[in-house]
């Protein structure tokens, strides 16, 4: 029997039904919109059922019957891991399609191939968005940060439903058009780029006061939580705060202590620095938060190496008031550098794929409901609108003056942290990069003189142009 489509039916259908899924459908329909879900497994259908209690939502368990819940011309949106699933869900719901219907992928799809399936869906008649969304299970269902890309006409068809759905500060919505293609999936991946770095800073900082002074759980919450209060104050600052305090109900021991030292990656960490790469856009404290992820996970391997390689840890010295303080100047200076890399890349991906992008409403719709929102994006906003085309926020008056003021607390902490044998590699790459941005002399001579010397790839001069190549050793190229 044909499933006769709905004239009158829901404004969006929701593609999977996990946590994410769920809870921004949900989301969606406390704001007054009739939505419609859709999974493969019974049991999320079952879920989202129990959970909603509500006319304004409803669920199939079968394509055809998803589709015949939703209006003309129909909205799609997927929740689904990045990847073949994507590709799986577009493939399943194509025969039921009609030329004009949207498609949403707003999971955390690699920006290439959010580059592919537009292109593959306009020629098949289908619009398609990218859209980055952040800010976790509870983000979805209050508010998260909404990072759309695609083509404009198709972001003003949804725009009433995101900007309801979307997170607030005051009364701006933290969602904004960001630019055609894949624009809003590459936002979204260089935000978590710079979670990648902000956590690896918080965790350096951690591993400093426990192992390098001692302090216990309380106190290392009693830190986070003052950090919170100030200049530092973000949402990562604010949960590391409270993962300190939640007790284990299974052995009475903080919760934290019993979590295995190995950090999961989705990705998208990984990607942020390949592009910035290709981009020639330096991210080292991005791109050592994404390398220690990977070595966490050599367990067996770093056991080993602790007793080949052992060295006693010695404790940092000087107070505790005067190290903390330290360390939380470190943590500003750094967490400020990570920002400004992640945004230069997204200045010169907006110049090299034609995005366009408005870096102050970036920051703008980061203020709110993203796992990065933290209070100094207010001064980035403001670095932005005065100068749009800044290509590094370290340039900014401003912010420079919030780095020189706290950068010798983050070379006295590296130095004391390198002393004690404490790693702390994403604070050094942090430093490294502040100290070579600013050289205005680096020894890339030598370097090119090398590559000249042993493949002939010539170099320039400082007192004359062109290229020149030199016989170093009167014997040919090696």
């Amino acid at each position: 029997m044909e499933t006769k489509p709905n004239s009158d039916g829901a404004a969006l259908g929701m593609v999977g039904l996990g946590v994410m899924g769920r809870n921004l459908l949900l989301n969606l329909a406390d704001h007054g919109f009739a939505v419609a879900g859709y999974d493969k497994d019974p049991a999320k259908v079952a879920a989202l059922r129990q959970e909603a209690q509500s006319p304004a939502v409803r669920a199939a368990g079968d394509v055809a019957g998803f589709i015949a819940l939703l209006s003309r011309p129909r909205a799609i949106m997927m929740l689904v891991p990045a990847g073949a699933p994507v590709d799986a869900v577009i493939a399943d719901l194509r025969p039921h399609l009609e030329t004009g219907d949207l498609i949403i992928d707003a999971g955390n799809s690699y920006f290439k191939d959010t580059e592919r399936r537009a292109r593959d869906l306009t020629a098949a008649g289908l619009q398609f968005l990218g859209v980055g969304v952040s800010g976790g299970e509870s983000g979805a269902r209050h508010g998260p940060s909404i990072m759309p890309g695609g083509p404009r006409e198709a972001y003003e068809r949804v725009r009433p439903l995101l900007e309801a759905a979307a997170a607030k500060v005051g009364s701006d919505p933290c969602v904004t058009y960001l630019g055609p293609g894949s624009a809003g999936h590459f936002v979204k991946m260089v935000h978590n780029g710079i979670e990648y770095a902000v956590m690896q800073i918080l965790a350096e900082a951690y591993d400093l006061m426990k192992r390098g002074a001692g302090d216990d759980d309380d106190a290392i919450a009693e830190a986070f939580a003052a950090w919170n209060q100030g200049e530092l104050n973000g949402y990562l600052m604010e949960i590391t705060a409270t993962i300190f305090r939640r007790p284990d109900e299974k052995t009475g021991r903080r919760l934290v202590d019993q979590i295995v030292g190995v950090a999961a990656q989705n990705g998208t960490g990984k990607w942020t620095s390949e592009s910035a790469m290709d981009l020639q856009v330096t991210t080292p404290t991005i791109d050592i938060a994404v390398a220690i992820r990977s070595l966490s996970v050599l367990t067996a391997e770093r056991t080993r190496a602790a007793a080949a390689l052992a060295r006693p840890l010695r404790p940092l010295g000087g107070g505790r008031a005067a190290l903390r303080a330290q360390i939380g100047g470190a943590i500003g200076c750094a967490i400020l550098i990570a920002y400004a890399q992640g945004l230069a890349l997204l200045q010169a991906a907006s110049a090299k794929y034609v995005y366009q992008y408005s870096l102050e409403a970036v920051a703008r719709i980061w203020r709110g409901g993203c796992i990065i929102r933290a209070a100094l994006l207010e001064d980035i906003r403001n670095a932005y609108r005065a100068q749009p085309n800044l290509p590094n926020l370290l340039l900014d008056g401003a912010l420079a003056a919030k780095v020189l003021a706290t950068e010798e607390a983050l070379r006295q902490v590296a130095a004391a942290a390198a002393g004690a044998g404490i790693p702390v590699p994403a604070l050094m790459a942090s430093l490294s990069y502040l100290d070579s941005y600013r050289s205005a002399w680096l020894p890339a001579n030598l370097i090119q003189a090398q590559r000249d010397y042993f493949g002939s790839h010539t170099y320039e001069r400082i007192d004359a142009k062109g290229t020149f190549h030199t016989d170093w050793d009167n014997q040919g190229n090696r």
